[in-house]
């Protein structure tokens, strides 16, 4: 369980094929203080730490990528060189700053556009009929392992629909979400409330 607060960037400096997609991530953590078998949230990915290493700041731990994980994300994601939001799991008696986020990607999105809107950044993003109705302005959405609340939502004529969310200066410096650009992908997880709400209505129909 995890709750969408990045703590820190890691880069792939490493991705093999061998049955599963191994990754190794460089991170700035110690990694004394990351246990075997722990899970990592990956730019919003829950994956499982099976080797570790490096120093106090500059340790590196590896991680593999099933073929559901690869096929359910954002392609081109796990190459050598990419950089991914990183959250360990939350622990008992932490401070729950953003929402409950599982680590599970329901679906990717795209960039539409990036607006200045203050100081802030106003991003717009589409997605599928498939997630459509599990979007609501104020709630809450998980951009690429990243809390974010749901600014406005419009409804579009094929059963898809576009979100926009605002991303502070703070969000735009210590997360990737600063450089999207128009046209990129994003992993998306719905808020999990909302999955159950959906699931309910659909059997009361």
């Amino acid at each position: 369980m995890f709750t969408g607060i990045v703590t820190a960037l890691g880069t792939i400096r490493e991705a093999r094929q061998s049955g599963d997609l191994r990754a190794v991530i460089a991170c700035p953590f110690d990694p004394a203080g990351i246990a075997m078998g722990a899970s990592i949230a990956c730019s919003g990915v829950c994956l499982t730490v099976v080797d570790k290493g490096g120093t106090a700041g500059d340790a590196w731990f590896a991680v593999d990528i099933s073929g559901e994980s690869v096929a359910r994300t954002v392609p081109g994601r796990w190459h050598e060189g990419t950089t991914l939001n990183l959250e360990p799991a939350l622990k008992l008696g932490d401070e729950l700053g953003g929402h409950i986020v599982t680590g599970h990607v329901d679906g990717v999105g795209e960039v539409l556009g990036v607006c200045p809107d203050g100081d802030s950044r106003r991003i717009g993003f589409a997605i599928s009929h498939e997630l459509a109705p599990y979007l609501a302005a104020k709630g809450s959405i998980t951009i690429d392992g990243v809390s974010l609340t749901v600014n406005e939502v419009t409804d579009q004529p094929d059963g898809s629909c576009h979100f926009a969310v605002n991303i502070i200066p703070h969000t735009a410096e210590v997360t990737t979400l600063g450089t999207l650009q128009q046209g990129d992908k994003v992993n998306l997880e719905i808020d999990v409330l909302a999955r159950y709400l959906q699931r309910m209505q659909s059997l009361r129909g």
